[in-house]
């Protein structure tokens, strides 16, 4: 059982999604050059807004909102935006940068390549979610973040809405193991956290495509 309940928001459209490269290291990815495009800012203030409705229907008051959020700039700046349509201060103490949340490395093969280069890492990824594309990270790499992310945001807070802004690539690795885990769990009354660690398994990981999100999308996790 988990101390909270949890949204994931992929970050808007960003100018790197506009200009169709990659961008995925942390130098490249805090460069203001490399946040929202101006549709990405109209996703992100659409999202903050069906997260309010949300929030609303489910009676949860805004002072029991978190917002966590990678550090690189296209999702500071969707978390910003995010932040502002429920009038809180991304400088606040409802919400927290983690670095734990960045997107997923690829590698110097990859940097600032085309995103048709995608295919060649997830086919990689499907054959053996444990072997990284040179220099970068493999999908059990970021999912041990994850599972570290998770942890400390439990550990941190207790009985609130925590919203997930973060990248593609992370958050269906993310669902991907929380799906699995929520079938663990039925059989299972432990920690879910260290459930979440026991699923980091390649025929669990291998899949983590089935799970998606376009830019700016919201979903409920758990």
């Amino acid at each position: 059982m988990m101390n909270n309940r949890y949204w994931v928001l992929r970050h808007g459209k960003s100018i790197p999604n506009d200009k169709g490269i990659i961008v995925s290291s942390m130098e490249n990815g805090v460069l203001p050059e490399y946040q929202l495009a101006p549709e990405g800012i109209d996703q992100a203030r659409l999202a903050g807004e069906s997260f309010f409705q949300v929030l609303q229907e489910n009676d949860i008051p805004v002072e029991d909102v978190r917002i966590c959020y990678s550090p690189f700039a296209r999702t500071v700046h969707t978390a910003r935006v995010v932040a502002s349509v429920l009038n809180l201060s991304l400088d606040g103490p409802q919400c927290k940068v983690m670095e734990d949340l960045r997107e997923r490395y690829f590698g110097p093969t990859f940097e600032l390549e085309s995103h048709d280069k995608y295919a060649e890492i997830w086919a990689l990824d499907e054959k053996d979610p444990f072997k990284r594309p040179e220099g970068g990270e493999c999908v059990d790499d970021v999912a041990a973040r994850l599972v570290k992310a998770m942890s400390d945001i439990e550990m941190e807070y207790n009985g609130c809405a925590i919203l997930v802004v973060c990248h593609g690539d992370p958050l269906q690795i993310l669902q991907t193991m929380v799906e699995a885990a929520k079938q663990e769990q039925g059989s299972n009354d432990g920690d879910f956290t260290l459930i979440l660690q026991s699923v980091r398994s390649p025929e669990i990981l291998s899949q983590h495509r089935k799970y998606a999100l376009l830019t700016g999308e919201l979903r409920s996790l758990i």
